[in-house]
């Protein structure tokens, strides 16, 4: 499938677009392509885009001043990624994406959201459903760390990704958590 058609097939489950409104709304896209390992965004950078993910996986990750990385998202097909606050804040990254896997991905600047957004009424009530989708699961997987123990939290997140245990190397699985590599080696080994 195209990337223009995955899109249009997201951005159809929310929002009602005519064929010539959502050639105009792609318009505005930048296709690009990234290897595995390759860097999208650095800690320090101005970040002017967000990022719809068309295939591959995206990590978005923190690495605090002892070394640990803390993974604050994983990015599949149809998800989108960006340092949010950068972006809306106009405040430099502080946290960094890379790439799991090769990727392809489809690149839109803020200027070019807002303007989207205020011109089709349809496109901003997609974004305004979407910070909300994603607020709600910021706030779910912060309940979870705070309620859950690590089996539980390992649980949920094998229920709600479970094409994540195939795409996505165990230590990064085990960052996402904040557990060692040792102890997701012991809950994964009990499923």
């Amino acid at each position: 499938m195209e990337a223009k058609e995955i899109l249009q097939q997201h951005i159809a489950k929310t929002a009602l677009l005519t064929d010539d409104q959502f050639d105009y709304f792609f318009s505005h896209f930048k296709p690009l392509s990234f290897k595995k390992g390759q860097t999208i965004i650095s800690e320090g950078d101005k970040v002017d885009c967000e990022y719809f993910v068309i295939s591959g996986c995206l990590k978005a990750f923190y690495i605090n001043d002892e070394v640990k990385m803390y993974i604050l998202q994983f990015a599949m097909p149809t998800w989108w990624a960006s340092d949010f606050d950068a972006l809306y804040n106009g405040t430099k990254a502080t946290i960094n994406i890379d790439c799991i896997t090769d990727a392809e991905i489809l690149c839109l600047s803020n200027g070019d959201r807002e303007k989207l957004c205020s011109e089709l009424h349809q496109v901003e009530h997609f974004f305004r459903w979407r910070t909300n989708k994603g607020y709600i699961a910021s706030q779910k997987r912060l309940l979870s760390l705070m309620n859950n123990d690590t089996k539980k939290r390992y649980e949920e997140l094998l229920a709600l990704y479970p094409q994540l245990y195939n795409l996505v190397p165990k230590h990064l699985i085990a960052a996402y958590l904040g557990v060692s590599r040792e102890t997701l080696s012991r809950l994964y080994a009990s499923h």
